[in-house]
């Protein structure tokens, strides 16, 4: 219990996959103007990456390990991957569509999000088992919620301020996110 609390804490706060790894930027500076459609983001990265974490875990330890095919790893991550968002992006559409417009071109774009094949093989490097891949996956994905969510909520609160016109836009958005990365640089220290 205590190592998975370790990895939880360690996944989701001290390698933040956003703020220290800097993997997932695409939709985190992309999804990020308004709460809602960064929850809802960070909502469809959590079940794509714990699902995935749990998918490739299996696969990895009862399929491709006993047969030495090891070597295959990327290739079958990434078909995983993308089924898995397939099926996020059609049960999105049917039940949620607002937040399916909402997200638009963001949602197929898991597929290519580095953060989700990054937990995948980060899981094998550092050879977890199944539930500790998933809890490993489970954290990230929170750790990237909690990071567009905090982003979603400071660009919103900067869009009624009185910004020079060199900074509007997306310089007072790197600049945002390089100050929250050097904040959650703080927790370096915590394990």
């Amino acid at each position: 219990m205590k190592e998975l609390l370790l990895i939880i804490v360690s996944s989701a706060l001290v390698n933040n996959v956003v703020l220290s790894q800097f993997m997932g930027l695409c939709p985190f500076l992309g999804v990020s103007k308004t709460t809602d459609t960064a929850a809802g983001m960070g909502g469809a990265v959590i079940f794509v990456i714990t699902l995935s974490s749990f998918v490739t875990s299996v696969i990895y330890k009862l399929i491709l390990q006993p047969l030495d095919l090891t070597y295959l790893q990327t290739i079958v991550f990434i078909l995983i991957i993308a089924a898995l968002v397939q099926f996020v992006e059609m049960f999105l559409k049917k039940s949620m569509p607002s937040l399916y417009k909402a997200l638009g071109v963001y949602l197929p774009l898991i597929t290519t999000n580095c953060a989700v094949l990054g937990v995948a093989l980060t899981n094998v490097q550092k050879d977890y088992n199944i539930l500790e891949g998933t809890v490993n996956g489970f954290a990230t994905a929170f750790g990237f919620s909690i990071s567009i969510v905090l982003m979603a909520g400071i660009r919103e609160k900067i869009a009624y301020n009185d910004i020079p016109e060199a900074f509007q836009g997306f310089p007072t958005v790197l600049l945002t996110a390089g100050l929250m990365a050097i904040a959650f640089f703080g927790f370096s220290g915590l394990i």
